[in-house]
């Protein structure tokens, strides 16, 4: 048997030390997304956005090292997710370094280190997860950047408005002065 089934998922026979780093792989991953969506929902520069944007990146790197481990046990099935995820590990470091220096660029990288993390996911489960399974295999690669860009272009803009001190629309339609939520 090549393969394990694990909850209707394939995962691959590959030795103990494969299936020890995805146990690992898979939690972190599993910290890695809520952290880094809670991350992006908080106010940002609290003690809370900062705490878990810390989490999300020690989170990522955990990913990074464990996909690291993976990619080389079985390098020609996973060297697709070896390039997502160095590059989705580059976004987060690049984001994080450039946390105060450079607002803008912060948000742009580790919102592309989310929608890479997701793509990952999608690319190498979406065959297996309900609904998921429908979709072509195109759907994996570009749902994640589709649905996740559109959101980073809108909070540049809106962190944008307020540093200008213009108005800003509100999800719920309403016009708020910038300068009076400072």
């Amino acid at each position: 048997m090549d393969h394990i089934d694990i909850l209707g998922t394939p995962i691959p026979n590959a030795g103990p030390v494969f299936f020890a780093a995805l146990a690992i792989h898979v939690t972190a991953g599993i910290t890695c997304v809520s952290c880094g969506a809670i991350a992006a929902l908080t106010r940002k520069e609290s003690p809370l956005h900062r705490r878990f944007g810390r989490v999300y990146l020690w989170a990522w790197a955990v990913v990074y090292l464990t996909l690291t481990v993976m990619s080389a046990i079985r390098w020609r099935e996973n060297v697709h997710l070896f390039v997502i995820g160095t590059l989705g590990f580059a976004a987060a470091l690049t984001g994080y370094a450039n946390r105060r220096r450079r607002p803008d660029l912060h948000i742009l990288a580790m919102g592309a280190s989310y929608v890479l993390v997701l793509t990952g996911f999608y690319v190498d489960n979406g065959p297996h997860l309900p609904l998921w399974d429908r979709l072509p295999t195109v759907a994996y690669w570009l749902l994640p950047a589709l649905i996740g860009f559109p959101l980073i272009a809108r909070a540049i803009a809106r962190r944008r408005h307020r540093r200008a001190g213009t108005s800003v629309i509100t999800g719920d339609g309403a016009s708020k002065h910038s300068a009076a939520r400072r």
